[in-house]
């Protein structure tokens, strides 16, 4: 702890299992570091399903209190039963698209209830994306403190919400704007994202990259390890989630004419199952699968592979403007970066010569940038290596970072973070 620092506590709100949320335990991390006392808020689901309120951890030991989520609990408690029951008839009846908003959002305010009474006082609720801030709303409105609303995406532009009619996006923006403006302070993940909801919220908001520090040099090697490759096969990686327009299908289209290459795609997600299925199809074995590793453990795994790819497509504002984890994560790891030539990314590339841009819906230029990069001279590879651990160093380390954030917590509190 740093001299200055009065230890205070804070309590991270997640939407999600926060498993391989890697901004939320970058912030927990960060926070315990500094002799603060930290606890994350998460739902119970997936491999992290445990019992209601239980307590878990995360590697570095801080506390993870998850919430097995209960829309019946809104209602009075009589009628609980028969909207459990009615529940389950209406999922059985109507198409999963119709239901799916709806259900979102009583998950959002049902965490928030089943919260409030389970987790003590903080001085600041701090909560990571839009579905989370009910829950740090109620409660601060329960305990007292500061909400911080961490809006990591333009969500009404982002997936499936951006491909809904326009009144619903606006009904969502809508509320969106409503909880903004009742937060404490506003933070976002980018300079563009910035922009556009300060515009969108008429308030500012504090930019925290989600960049992680420099990896130490290493000649550990997982990937090829748990593949079995030759050392002189160039790996091509894609990690995140498995989902559409990531440029997972362009990828797979180029690497046919990339010759002494592996696409390896490291992660999970909607298209899992299909691309399973495809690897095991392709006859060279040059398309390979392997699941995702804990936030904490990504770097060295990205440290692997001789170039990390990230083309998603310019289908919405909010992946145009996208500055992603998995961006600066080959930068801390020092493996030259393929990105896609968009707004949001143009700008850190070009200026960190961590690599090269291509068009992310252009398949021939993205083989020929491929080949260009796993063909080049060591000298080459190694420049483009040096200077992504070099922004990272002077530019966007997560220390930095977290200078950025104690600064908005400190105006809220009045004390040094």
């Amino acid at each position: 702890m740093t001299a200055d620092v009065v230890p205070q506590r804070a309590v991270l709100v997640a939407a999600t299992t926060a498993e391989f949320d890697s901004r939320i335990q970058r912030l927990a991390s960060g926070l315990r570091s500094r002799g603060h006392d930290v606890t994350i808020v998460a739902r119970g689901g997936g491999a992290a399903t445990t019992a209601d309120g239980s307590a878990g951890s995360t590697a570095d030991g801080v506390p993870i209190r998850r919430i097995a989520l209960d829309r019946a609990v809104l209602l009075p408690g009589p009628l609980r039963p028969l909207a459990r029951r009615l529940g389950r008839v209406i999922a059985g009846i109507l198409p999963s698209r119709l239901v799916r908003m709806p259900a979102v959002l009583l998950d959002a305010l049902a965490q928030g209830r089943l919260a409030a009474a389970l987790v003590p006082a903080a001085d600041v609720w701090h909560a990571r994306g839009l579905l989370a801030v009910p829950t740090a709303l109620a409660l601060r409105d329960r305990h007292g403190g500061r909400v911080v609303y961490d809006a990591g995406d333009l969500y009404v532009d982002a997936r499936n919400l951006a491909r809904l009619p326009s009144p619903i996006r606006a009904l969502v923006g809508r509320w969106e704007r409503r909880l903004a403006r009742r937060a404490d302070a506003l933070v976002t993940v980018n300079d563009g994202y910035r922009d556009v909801l300060g515009r969108r919220f008429g308030r500012p908001l504090t930019v925290v990259l989600n960049s992680p520090d420099t990896l130490p040099p290493t000649t550990d090697d997982p990937i090829r390890a748990a593949l079995g490759l030759a050392p002189d096969i160039r790996v091509v990686l894609y990690h995140g989630g498995l989902t559409r327009d990531r440029g997972i299908e362009q990828l797979i289209a180029a690497m046919a004419n990339v010759p002494g290459a592996v696409l390896v795609l490291m992660g999970y997600g909607d298209h899992q199952a299909d691309l399973v299925a495809r690897a095991a199809a392709e006859p060279n074995g040059r398309l390979r699968l392997l699941p995702p590793v804990r936030p904490g453990q990504v770097l060295p795994w990205v440290a692997s592979a001789d170039v990390a790819a990230m083309l998603i497509q310019p289908t919405t504002l909010n992946h145009r403007l996208t500055t992603p984890n998995k961006l600066f994560e080959a930068m801390a790891a020092g493996t030259p970066v393929l990105a896609a030539d968009l707004p949001g990314m143009r700008s850190i590339v070009e200026s960190s010569g961590c690599g090269r841009l291509v068009d992310p819906t252009d398949v021939g230029a993205i083989a020929a940038t491929l080949r260009e990069m796993v063909e080049a001279p060591a000298e080459q590879r190694m420049a483009w290596s040096e200077a992504g651990r070099r922004a990272i160093e002077t530019t966007y380390g997560w220390g930095r970072q977290m200078d950025a954030l104690t600064k908005v917590y400190r105006g809220l509190t009045g004390k040094p973070w």
